[in-house]
């Protein structure tokens, strides 16, 4: 989202037009998370199609299961926009005005979780396959206000796996519950010097709360504190790019590639990491992450025409991604309709890749833009023209 109001020396506050290779990046990882929800084992896995007779079958599983790791490429960026944008909107966190702040917040994520809260309630009632809440100890009372409540993850933790279109609200809750606490760290806390330390544990404590938690398998994947961690780690790029001069051309450079190559090793080959580094994979995922938007954000690169479409992933990731189960289910379900051989798993991605993109285009048009737009000239009587610049999707 683009900021839109005046700074406080009255300017336009677009400083932080978007960018897109951090939208190509937000692309990337939204495409991990469709490529992971295909490819569950009981779904549509690429290693047991007949790309297995040309690609390594470990390249091939681990394109199908880092979409776990991919949330947590997202929760980097979105701690380093965020906090971003409110630096420059304000100057420093310590003038964040919490109205203004929590209005943007609502304003961006609770129209889409509030109609798919709806949604999931009817097919619930309705009885659909797939969609039907019905663990013992779980309840569509119990789910709905859990995701509108914000603990999700540690329902999940509690009482087991929620249907798959529940399931992915585990990550809004932790994110949110960050964001309601934040701008009130930052009052207290005053100077950056006293918040930037705190963050900074938060951060390298991430390894460490995730071995904690061995004991339960869904906690530890969605508890609180490692996803706030990853949130802390974009904070903190953030306040350094905000307190620091830009890196030179050659350090972007460094930060580029070498943000790449971690990427890179802790997703494809993690396979052989994760005995050598154990939970310290996490934190490899997170300071490559960081290091790439620095990057990016300092010298914003030119996207090849050929990925372009990506980066208009990345522009839609947040309705994508609450909206992409209903997709798969649909794809899945007309794969074991058809009786396909599993070898042909993989003719159906492209479906799947194009129908989640279209359904995440026009949730945006048609509900989270105008809804956003409606709430911000309402809550901080921003300008119609401002407010649908303020509003792209992202």
């Amino acid at each position: 989202m683009l900021p839109a109001e005046p700074t406080r020396s009255g300017a336009r506050d677009d400083a932080l037009a978007r960018n897109p290779g951090i939208d190509l990046l937000r692309g990337l990882a939204i495409v991990f998370v469709l490529l992971n929800h295909l490819g569950l084992p009981m779904r549509m896995p690429l290693k047991a199609s007949a790309l297995a007779d040309v690609l390594p079958v470990r390249l091939l599983q681990a394109l199908n299961y880092n979409g776990y790791e991919a949330v947590f490429v997202f929760f980097v960026i979105s701690g380093f926009l965020i906090a971003g944008n409110a630096l420059e909107r304000w100057g420093t966190l310590a003038q964040i005005d919490l109205r203004a702040f929590y209005a943007r917040r609502f304003a961006r994520i609770v129209p889409c979780l509030l109609a798919l809260v709806v949604v999931l309630a009817v097919l619930h009632g309705l009885g659909m396959e797939g969609y039907v809440i019905d663990r013992p100890g779980q309840s569509l009372g119990g789910a709905t206000l859990a995701a509108l409540g914000l603990h999700l993850n540690w329902y999940e933790g509690r009482t087991g796996y929620l249907p798959g279109n529940w399931d992915v609200l585990w990550s809004l809750s932790i994110e949110e519950v960050f964001y309601l606490g934040f701008p009130l760290a930052c009052l207290l806390t005053r100077r950056t010097r006293v918040l930037a330390p705190l963050l900074l544990v938060l951060a390298l404590s991430l390894p460490w709360t995730r071995a904690a938690l061995e004991g339960n398998e869904i906690w530890q994947e969605k508890a609180y504190l490692p996803g706030m961690a990853a949130i802390a780690t974009g904070i903190l790029g953030a306040l350094w790019l905000g307190h620091r001069p830009r890196p030179t051309p050659r350090a972007c450079r460094a930060l580029r590639w070498g943000g790449t190559f971690g990427l890179l090793a802790a997703t494809l080959g993690g396979h052989w990491l994760w005995p050598l580094l154990h939970q310290g994979v996490m934190l490899l995922l997170t300071g490559s992450t960081l290091a790439l938007l620095v990057a990016l954000r300092s010298a914003p690169p030119r996207v090849p025409r050929a990925a372009r479409w990506l980066c208009s992933w990345g522009r839609l990731s947040y309705e994508i991604y609450l909206s992409h189960m209903f997709v798969v289910f649909a794809i899945v379900g007309l794969y074991r309709f058809s009786g396909a051989e599993p070898r042909s798993a993989f003719l159906w991605y492209l479906p799947a890749f194009v129908l989640s993109w279209g359904l995440g285009a026009l949730v945006a048009r048609w509900l989270s833009l105008p809804c956003e737009r409606w709430l911000r000239r309402r809550w901080l009587h921003t300008a119609p023209g401002a407010a649908e610049a303020a509003c792209r999707p992202g």
